[in-house]
């Protein structure tokens, strides 16, 4: 469960991004964020897993409070519970597929074998699983810079479901990929969604995408909610109200 209670963030220079956020998701669910860019969406994302810290207001992850006092050791166990998955795939590119996806078991290791890249039989086991989920296990030993965008990003999703994480938040993951790769891609978190029960939380720019593959859309729009509900109820006048103007083709899906 993670839930947000009257959360506020403002960054350093003023700039407000959030403002009371009132916000319940639960285990197992796919929500999408959309809303235009600056509206707060990446900001919400990043409070999850304390990439930023809450300016005021309460947020719960998995009744663990996500504050000031979460650091260190705690944070760095709280986070491995949690999966990130960047748009620019944040891959090691001149090493294999399957080095990179073991990488996600480098914080269950002693030091040594980390220093030494001395890995398990049963991490070796987990991270060809991970491969075999999203569908690219022939790639494991091709460098990772060799692959294309969609695979690169396939890789970081079986990256993260080797962390064996409850949840995973998604930040514009399929947004410089074209739509038939993105759809491919997002056919890999829903199914990942659906086998494992892991949460998605994606913030996405493109409206088609979050309707398709979502179960739950929330809207944002100058910092508020304003909009949180099942996906099939989205209508045209809500998408004006998310975005305060008319939705145009670019919102829709990249040509």
């Amino acid at each position: 469960m993670i839930k947000f209670e009257k959360v506020n963030k403002v960054y350093p220079d003023g700039t407000v991004a959030l403002i009371d956020v009132d916000l319940e998701i639960a285990q197992g669910d796919f929500v999408a964020i959309i809303g235009l860019s600056g509206a707060g969406k990446s900001t919400l994302i990043k409070l999850i897993n304390k990439m930023i810290p809450v300016t005021s207001g309460l947020l719960t992850v998995n009744d663990i409070i996500v504050d000031e006092s979460l650091r260190g050791k705690s944070l760095r166990t709280f986070r491995r519970k949690i999966g990130m998955i960047f748009q620019s795939f944040n891959l090691i590119g001149r090493t294999t597929v399957i080095k990179n996806v073991l990488a996600a078991r480098v914080a269950e290791m002693d030091p040594i074998s980390s220093l030494f890249g001395i890995y398990k039989r049963s991490d070796k086991i987990l991270a060809l699983e991970a491969l075999e989920q999203v569908g690219i296990l022939e790639k494991a030993y091709n460098r990772a810079d060799k692959l294309s965008g969609g695979q690169q990003q396939r890789v970081a999703l079986s990256r993260t479901i080797a962390q064996n994480p409850s949840i995973i938040l998604a930040d514009e993951p399929v947004a410089s990929l074209d739509p038939i790769t993105a759809t491919q891609v997002m056919s890999d978190f829903e199914k990942i969604n659906k086998e494992l029960n892991i949460t998605v939380i994606a913030n996405m720019h493109h409206v088609d995408m979050a309707l398709k593959y979502a179960r739950r859309v929330v809207g944002i729009r100058d910092g508020r909610v304003v909009f949180d509900g099942f996906s099939s109820d989205i209508t045209e006048a809500l998408l004006k109200e998310i975005y305060g103007r008319e939705i145009t083709d670019d919102d829709i899906m990249a040509k």
